[in-house]
């Protein structure tokens, strides 16, 4: 599917493969409605289909990457329509967890770029992205205590191995705000930069420059690392590593190296 054009987000797919995707709603720092859910969703189908992509960044408009639920929508009664929580509609997912997991379960590297805000939902759309670059003076917050609920937008599961125990307790019962410099620090930022659309660029433009299968396999690795055990984990390692080795993009990586040139690899 393509996405059709709205307000919400937006979709640019660069000659490279590197798929700029950005929240568009700066005027409420890109805060989280129903139709920001709706969009986002609708722009991971997007993304899962689209031909030649090999690298996702994403990013937010204005001043913010995203703060989080827009504050409007608490007193709103839900639809008589909606799905429990507890439903799971998008495979191991809800509405509100496949934001965030969406961008772990595409097979292609995600880089998020963190400015301004980050907070609640905002955090944990980031943290479903492969590569967390934030600006040192960026304002993170697991914010859900603050409105009497806990993060449900799959954050536990993504911030495992990212975080310290004791550390994700303290920032999730007290709500407190930290810096970027303090996310690389606790391990929810990757790079701290003062232009991290320009450095999750350029580290997705490296990524495109890659055996795209091979990337791809590396990719279900990293995610089964977590989810898997050590038998399993080895097996898996086999299984991809099979499934790349001698085909037409990995000896094309090889020539290429070989020969200092960049690759023309072959998406198909």
């Amino acid at each position: 599917m393509q996405l059709q054009e709205n307000d919400r987000i937006s979709i640019e797919l660069g000659d490279d493969g590197v798929a700029q995707v950005r929240l568009t709603r700066p005027d409420k720092m890109n805060a989280l409605d129903p139709q920001m859910f709706e969009r986002i969703i609708e722009a991971g189908h997007a993304l899962h289909e689209m031909k030649g992509l090999r690298a996702v960044v994403l990013s937010g408009e204005g001043k913010s990457f995203c703060a989080g639920l827009d504050t409007s929508s608490f007193g709103a009664e839900p639809s008589p329509d909606a799905p429990p929580l507890t439903e799971r509609t998008y495979g191991n997912s809800n509405k509100f967890q496949q934001v965030a997991m969406q961008w772990r379960k595409l097979q292609v590297p995600v880089i998020a770029a963190v400015h301004g805000v980050c907070f609640g939902g905002g955090l944990q759309i980031a943290s479903g992205a492969d590569i967390r670059v934030v600006t040192p003076d960026a304002r993170l917050a697991i914010m859900e205590m603050k409105w009497g609920l806990v993060p449900d937008m799959a954050g536990f599961f993504l911030w495992r191995g990212l975080v310290r125990d004791d550390v994700l307790r303290e920032l999730t019962y007290t709500n407190r705000q930290f810096t970027g410099e303090e996310a690389r620090e606790y391990g929810l930022a990757t790079f701290v930069d003062t232009d991290p659309v320009a450095r999750a660029t350029a580290i997705a433009s490296e990524i495109a420059n890659r055996n795209p299968h091979a990337i791809q396999g590396a990719k279900r690795l990293a995610n089964a690392m977590v989810e898997l055990e050590g038998d399993a984990i080895l097996m898996e390692e086999s299984i991809e590593q099979a499934a790349v080795m001698r085909t037409k993009n990995q000896i094309e990586a090889v020539m290429a190296g070989m020969a200092k040139r960049a690759p023309a690899f072959d998406d198909v």
